[in-house]
């Protein structure tokens, strides 16, 4: 039997970590591979990623529109509402046996709240992972109820899906897939690397993104400009490579303000994104990375690179040694920066694994049979 799991993604950031994943599953008879893309993958505005996945050789099955060009709460709610009308209808049609999306963004509780209702078969990637300062946090734990089988990436992540009620024996720690990337892609060299961002490197380079934080007491706004004001002090021997906000609540406001800011600077560049592979390759170049995304946490340490963590849309996670942490303000960000220079992180230890997640994956659902099986579940009480 031929197993049909449909991978939703609706950002460039769960790609890349899906990405590792999908190929595994393409290269197994065992699985027929559907891709669902959605959110701002299809957004002319973000940069049209969906190209992305095709340039990987990846056909995409359904692209379901469901962003509106909105900065709001309201905005983002409603998105939600249109991501649950396309993926009913997509999910009809692609007939998948299991769909198989990643993290905590609205598009993917749209996704897993329609496969619930037409009894299919979630697996979910990155459950029981902690971030206190955004609601993607309350969203995670909702998909986790909704779905069936959890590949976790660390020990921490799977007690806390145990404490949500769900059954041990579906419970898998593999690790977080986006570090497979990492152990397997081939390095592009730093001529190669300005070259795809049309920007010269300097002595040092810093690079940034900055997510809204949607649960903190500050504006993202306010938080944005205290980064800002951090980084037009440094001197212009320092290369700042920014990589553009997601679509939550006050992420346009973010963006306009970021192109002011990189408009005057010749050592600052912006880009809408840089694909997985280009992103992890700036990294890479990079002497630290600094802002609010998962990525400061997960990636950077596999390379290495130093993480400045800023404000609270993080907190909660696991981080290794090699990130710090400071409070969004000027000073605070400045400190940060100067402790930072000439970090060498190599070596350090990364919680989120060994960069073997997609393998692991594999052998699970080799062994699931019948999918149908798993949609029946019991609350499992803690002992």
């Amino acid at each position: 039997m031929t197993l049909r799991i449909c991978f939703v993604t609706g950002t460039r950031a769960d790609y890349g970590l899906l990405s590792p994943v999908v190929e595994a599953l393409k290269a197994d008879p065992a699985f027929a591979v559907q891709i669902a893309a959605t959110g701002m993958h299809l957004s002319p505005e973000f940069g049209l990623t969906y190209r992305e996945i095709e340039a990987d050789g990846h056909a995409i099955d359904a692209k379901v529109e469901m962003l509106l060009s909105s900065d709001t709460a309201t905005g983002a709610a409603k998105s939600a509402g249109l991501g649950l009308i396309g993926f009913a209808d997509a999910f009809a049609r692609l007939s998948p046996d299991m769909v198989m999306m990643l993290g905590d963004r609205f598009e993917a509780l749209s996704a897993a709240t329609a496969a619930l209702i037409a009894r299919i078969p979630v697996a979910h990637l990155s459950g029981g992972d902690v971030t206190e300062g955004a609601f993607d946090e309350a969203m995670r734990h909702s998909i986790t109820k909704m779905s069936h089988l959890h590949f976790v990436a660390s020990a921490d992540a799977a007690r806390r899906v145990r404490q949500l009620g769900e059954d041990p024996a579906r419970i898998h720690q593999v690790g977080d897939p986006g570090l497979d990337r990492l152990r397997t892609m081939a390095r592009m060299t730093r001529t190669e690397v300005e070259a795809k961002l049309d920007f010269k490197l300097r002595p040092r380079n810093l690079l940034v993104t900055f997510h809204p934080a949607t649960l903190d007491a500050v504006p993202s706004t306010a938080q944005f400009e205290e980064l800002l004001a951090a980084l037009a002090d440094l001197p212009q021997d320092v290369g700042l490579i920014f990589t553009k906000p997601n679509a939550d609540p006050e992420g346009r406001t973010l963006i306009e303000r970021l192109d002011t800011f990189v408009a005057g600077r010749a050592n600052a560049v912006a880009r809408t994104s840089l694909g997985h592979k280009l992103y992890l390759a700036a990294m890479a170049q990079c002497d630290a990375v600094i802002g609010n995304s998962s990525s400061g946490l997960l990636e950077a340490p596999s390379l290495g690179k130093p993480s400045i963590n800023i404000g609270g849309r993080q907190d909660g996670r696991l981080r290794a040694a090699s990130v710090a942490s400071c409070a969004p303000t000027h000073a605070a960000i400045a400190a940060a920066i100067e402790a930072c220079w000439g970090k060498d992180w190599r070596g350090v230890e990364n919680p989120y694994g060994d960069g073997r997640a997609a393998e692991r994956i594999l052998r699970v659902l080799k062994t699931v049979g019948d999918p149908r099986s798993l949609l029946k579940k019991r609350f499992h009480d803690l002992p």
